[in-house]
């Protein structure tokens, strides 16, 4: 009221502004001040979510320490499954908090009943949830290097294998089962796959190997998939090879072995007799083209003053593309490379005083190109001195 006297605002009159009369026949306007509208909505109201989107998802990882999140949980089981959908939705967590993660295991896993219920609760997880594979292999592989209890019955790994031994030895009827069971089946060889190249294992004398049981395992594997092929398990076999294809074919040659070959013929084999739809044989074509262009790695050329035809495969790949007269493409691969880029240069010299980009060096005082200059429309010369400008930039560059 006394901020409202100061401004000469009586204390009654709040909603309305007094405006003095200009005139007899002008009405006293007065002008209603909107009043300030505050939102009673929170900031966690399902608005803000997408739809489907779960508002309690981990709330106990969102709102608490990890040490109160611990304490808070009434199982094994519980509190397992929760850790698993909290990676499945915030997957860049898994660095920060898989020591505690690890650390509350160890703790609380110390019997063989616990250890093969955990070895369940994460297969079930990377095999059921989308995505989840590669982060169940990573996981999977912390766990068998971090988990300090030894139960009678094996490790954390040996029962992690046992459990894929168990799908594994399934492999034939799963491929020629019903849509379901075969997308299970499906889920299981993806998540081997990436078990394969993220499960470290030490060797005799210390390195690091992958698990040699692993690699037979995805052969065996890709052969049952192809003796069965409908669309699904060649769609599978595809993501399979694209997935582990150079690393496979790596370790077969090491060992000696032919067995991509055997595979790729397989596929064409596939492409030929099988009865799957257009789509799918495309898809295996495409495969057996990355497998050609050795599954798409491209290794360091050698440097600029030894490179040759010889000794660097890219060698023509790095030569720029020249044209004829008649706009026939050639590079320096061309066998009548020299003779076709002398006349490109001859060519060239009949416009001498402009370079290659097409920048004017012969200054001013042209006659033709001034008179077309003059005759240009104020837009397309505008167009043209952009165009100038960006040539010239691009030339500095």
């Amino acid at each position: 009221s006394e901020h409202l006297q100061q401004t000469g605002i009586a204390s009654g009159s709040q909603d309305k502004v007094s405006v003095s009369d200009s005139g007899p026949a002008m009405a006293e306007p007065q002008v209603a001040m909107t009043p300030v509208v505050t939102s009673k909505l929170s900031v966690k109201a399902a608005e803000f979510y997408p739809s489907g989107y779960n508002q309690n998802f981990n709330q106990n990882f969102a709102d608490s320490s990890f040490e109160e999140r611990y304490d808070g949980y009434l199982n094994l089981a519980e509190y397992v499954q929760d850790f698993l959908n909290h990676l499945t939705e915030q997957p860049a967590c898994f660095e920060m908090e898989i020591e505690q993660f690890a650390e509350v295991l160890n703790g609380w896993v110390t019997a063989d009943e616990a250890l093969q219920e955990l070895v369940e609760l994460v297969y079930q997880q990377a095999t059921s949830v989308p995505n989840f594979s590669y982060m169940g292999a990573r996981l999977c592989n912390y766990l068998s290097h971090h988990l300090t209890t030894n139960p009678l019955n094996g490790n954390f790994r040996q029962l992690l294998l046992q459990r894929c031994q168990a799908e594994y030895e399934n492999r034939d009827e799963a491929t020629k089962g019903d849509e379901t069971t075969r997308k299970q089946f499906h889920a299981f060889v993806l998540f081997l796959a990436e078990l394969y190249l993220n499960l470290e294992i030490k060797g005799p004398k210390g390195q690091v190997m992958r698990a040699e049981i692993l690699q037979e395992g995805l052969r065996e594997l890709l052969n049952a998939l192809f003796a069965n092929p409908v669309d699904s398990n060649l769609i599978c076999a595809v993501k399979l090879l694209k997935l582990t294809g150079s690393v496979l074919e790596d370790a077969w040659k090491e060992k000696g072995k032919n067995d991509m070959e055997e595979v790729i013929q397989r596929i064409e084999n596939v492409v030929l007799d099988a009865n799957c739809s257009r789509d799918v044989k495309h898809m295996l074509l495409k495969l057996v083209e990355l497998r050609s262009s050795n599954w798409g790695r491209v290794y360091g050329t050698s440097s600029h003053t030894e490179a040759t035809p010889e000794n660097d495969p890219n060698y023509f790949m790095n030569e720029p593309t020249f044209y004829t007269s008649d706009g026939v493409p050639f590079t320096a691969a061309d066998p009548d490379y020299q003779e076709k880029y002398q006349e490109l240069l001859e060519r060239e010299d009949l416009f001498p005083d402009y370079e290659e980009n097409g920048t004017d060096l012969s200054g001013p005082g042209d006659p033709y190109f001034d008179y077309i200059d003059e005759e240009m429309d104020p837009e397309i010369e505008e167009a043209y001195e952009k165009f100038c400008l960006e040539s010239e930039h691009k030339r500095k560059q």
